[in-house]
Order: C-alpha cells, then structure tokens, then sequence
C-alpha cells in the first residue's frame, strides 16, 4: 500500500502499477499502485478537515511532534539511508553522512523555529489606533517533490508547512516513493494527528496535475525543471493560488587569476559531482581566468579521472548511477553532441563489466564550448563539467549571468574586493565565495530569474508558509472620528 491519506496507507485508485527500480542494477525494488484523482480528493478533503485543529495548535505543541520525530529519525537512520539507496543508486556513504544528517538537523531546526514566528511590535502607528500583525497559516499545501533528493526534499516540503500550521498533500516523484511514505509514518509515530500530512504516489499528468489544480488546495509548492515549474504557475493562476518555486539552475563556478587552483579545482570536483551531478545548485559552468585555465583543466581531470564510479553498497565508491536509465541516456546525448564544437577532456562514456547493468555514467570535463552552445546554456543534470576562459572581471561576471538560471554560484579568490563584487553582481540566490553546495538549515534556499521564487529552510521558508493579517484596534473610544468629515459631515 503506497498511499498514506488520513492517517493510513492505502492502494492507488488508478489500479496502474510501477516498478521502482534500483538504477545501480536494474532491478526491481517494489511495485507500488498509482493514485488517481479520487486519491488526490480524498487527501485533499483529509487535509482540509485536518487544518482547523492543527492550525490551532500551540506552537510548542507543534514543536513536541518535530522534536520527537527528529529523534526517530535519527533511531531509524540507517532504514532510511538503505530506502533512499536502493531507490536512487545514491552511494550509502552519502546518504549516510549528507542526506540522513541533513534532514535531521531540518526536523530540529523547525521544531525550534515553529515557535519563533516574527513579526512587527505591536504598537501605534497611527495616533489613535493600535496595529499588530499576524501570521496565519494558509490551509492545506500542494507540493511536489523531484526525484534527486527524495529525503531532503520531502523534509523541505512538509517541515516548514507543517511547523506553521498547514496541513499538506505530498506528491513525491513516481520513481522513488519510499522515503516520504517513511517519513510519514515516522512523523505519526512522532504523534502527528492524521490528516495534517499525506502522501500521495502518482504520475504528474493524473495525480499531479489533479493536485496542482484541486480547489481544495490552498497553496502549490513545486520542486522540479522550470519547464514543469511553468505549467504549474499557469495551473495555479485558475483558483489564484499562491505558488512557490523552486526550479533548475546551471551555476556558474568562477575562479579568479589570484584563486588557490588547488583549492578551486578540489571544489569544482565536489561541487560538480555531488549526487552524480544530479544537484540544481551544483557547478556546471567553470569560468576560468585564462592565465589559469588549462593548469586548473588538467587538475580537474587528474581528479576526475581519480574519482570512483562504483555501486552504492561500496564503501569505496564516489559516485552512482544516474537516477533512471531514460536520464542517462539523455545525459549521453548532450555530451556526444557536444563532441561536434567541443573537447571531452575525459569521461563521457558509459562504463562496463560490473557496472554495466546500470544507468552508469563517468565524470566528464569538456572546453572550447562556445557560451550559447547546448552544453553550456542548457541544464544537463549529471555528471559533466563545461570550462570557459574569460580575460577580465567585467567579462567572468556577465558570462556567469548570461543564463536564464538563478539559482546558485561561487566564485573563486584571495581578493575581498572581488570577492564583495561577485557576491553582489552574480544574480543567482546564493553565492559561495572559495565553496561550491554548503547548505544549512538556518539560511534560505531558492532562487531568482528562471530558477524560481520563495525560499525552503531556515526561517524565511515561514513567509512562503503563512499570510500576513493586520490588526488594528482603535484606541480613542471616539464615535464620530476626525477622518469622517472627509466623508461626511456632522450637522
């Protein structure tokens, strides 16, 4: 039963099935039953009729739920950490130290932020009235989660929804459920009330799209391709729902001629490869002064060359596969035509003998792509590296923003004035300077441009979570206000 509504899992409506596979090997890892609309209906109205108590729930109440599941989460790691690598093909190892840790440290951070919703002091802001804010939840949330960080991404999905009174309907990505319906099952175990949280399992033309578009639902909050991102801004505009995005990105990885190489080229390797590449915040795009340009390629190919492409059980392995077969082969694609106006320094091929089965692909590095070519404009989700020289400041900063993306970037030096120019001049939603992917719970994910709008984490996820009322008490005791004459007079 792949479908948690109310409080208990249940089997899809639509009566079609899929296989989850295991990407490392091919095989199959359980079949689940899709969800239909008359899924998405019943979550919704379980939803709905779940709002009202839980939106009156104290938030030290709501606190003690994400307190506890935090530490059952933590019991319940390595389930979770084995789940979410036979799903995905991610290596264990980085579940283990980057996915598990990660979502933990979330569920402690909203417990504590649950009860520190900010706001204006209450005070006169007009001589004869006092004016206070609230912050209010805004009913049950429509979200959609990607397949890249199943885990994570159901924690940045139902946490801050959650923590501010909302309930939520979740739709994680068809090819790799298991997780969410984990991590609602912790979430009751943790005392969670039915209804506040629900899962549905289901392909995005049926159940998705019936989500984005369901009356019911009050808010849709989507974590995808800005492809899909658009169709849900359009689906969302018919019932005028609020909507976040978070969308794709193709960050630019700038390295100054004053950079430590070694430095740059260690973080180009991990900021490039991290989750195979599969990151919307991970370096695509390696802009390089050309004093240093081939020294920093040749060390980023020393280093790729190194790395271990391996099955996810190894303790040894560095990278795994791609998520899906259909994604590798989209990925191979765009490199072998990039073989037509560009070098493949190394990598850019499928790997053999053990790991044949699976959707395997190496770390590949290319120069001399041309800045509007496919490979460099376009976001290709894997495990590939596009370098591009530049000869001044000005001429690094106006090719990092030539992208319609926004989402993440770094740049590279010892200089604090460049470091403060590229910070401010680079138009995406984070800039790491001498680091390439650090995220942390207590500040804000999301981006700007085609990568979206709204912020997961930290506490400026509470203003995509709540809406904002004014409160105005009047404080003379007058009945006939000075303001009336403007409207009318006394006689």
């Amino acid at each position: 039963m792949h479908q948690f509504i109310d409080g208990q899992f249940q089997t899809g409506a639509s009566g079609r099935k899929l296989d989850i596979i295991n990407p490392a090997t091919g095989e199959s890892v359980e079949t689940v039953t899709l969800a239909g609309r008359a899924d998405v209906d019943q979550a919704v109205a379980a939803a709905r009729a779940a709002f009202p108590s839980w939106a009156a729930a104290t938030p030290g109440e709501r606190s003690t739920v994400l307190s506890r599941f935090a530490r059952l989460l933590a019991e319940q790691a390595e389930d979770y950490a084995v789940a979410e690598s036979r799903q995905t093909g991610k290596p264990l190892r980085l579940v283990r130290e980057f996915d598990i840790p990660g979502t933990i440290d979330n569920a402690d951070f909203f417990a504590g932020a649950a009860r520190n919703l900010e706001g204006k002091a209450t005070a006169e802001y007009s001589p004869d009235h006092t004016s206070s804010i609230r912050r209010e939840a805004i009913g049950v949330i429509g979200s959609i989660s990607p397949w890249n960080y199943p885990l994570q991404m159901a924690a940045w999905k139902i946490l801050p929804a959650i923590a501010a009174g909302n309930t939520i309907v979740l739709k994680p990505a068809q090819i790799t459920p298991l997780t969410s319906l984990m991590f609602a099952r912790t979430l009751q175990e943790a005392g969670l009330p039915d209804g506040v949280v629900n899962i549905i399992v289901g392909d995005g033309s049926e159940a998705g799209a019936a989500l984005m578009r369901h009356p019911g639902v009050d808010m849709v909050s989507f974590t995808g391709s800005t492809t899909v991102g658009r169709t849900v801004l359009e689906a969302a505009a018919i019932n005028s729902k609020r909507v976040h995005l978070e969308l794709g990105g193709k960050a630019p990885f700038v390295v100054f001629d004053d950079a430590d190489i070694e430095a740059a080229a260690h973080g180009a390797v991990a900021g490039s490869l991290i989750n195979t590449g599969q990151d919307c915040t991970a370096a695509t795009r390696a802009i390089v002064h050309r004093s240093i340009h081939d020294t920093f390629v040749a060390r980023v190919a020393e280093l790729y060359r190194d790395i271990r492409v391996g099955l996810p059980d190894d303790e040894d392995t560095d990278i795994g596969p791609l998520a899906s077969y259909a994604h590798r082969d989209r990925v191979a694609a765009m490199v072998d035509r990039a073989r037509n106006y560009a070098t493949i320094v190394t990598g850019g091929s499928t790997p053999g003998d053990l790991l044949a089965p699976g959707a395997f692909y190496t770390p590949t590095l290319i120069t001399g792509a041309a800045p509007d070519s496919e490979i460099v404009r376009d976001e290709v989700f894997g495990p590939v590296l596009a370098v591009l020289p530049f000869d001044s400041d000005d001429e690094a900063i106006a090719l990092a923003n030539d992208t319609p993306y926004g989402l993440a970037a770094s740049a590279w030096t010892r200089d604090v004035y460049r470091s403060l120019r590229a910070t401010r001049d680079i138009k995406a939603g984070c800039v790491w300077v001498n680091d390439h992917i650090p995220i942390i719970s207590e500040m804000p994910h999301g981006g700007v441009k085609e990568s979206g709008f709204g912020k997961d984490m930290s506490t400026y996820s509470f203003d995509e979570y709540t809406q904002v009322k004014h409160v105005m008490f009047d404080i003379t005791g007058t009945a006939h206000k000075d303001w009336h004459r403007t409207i009318y007079k006394l006689r």
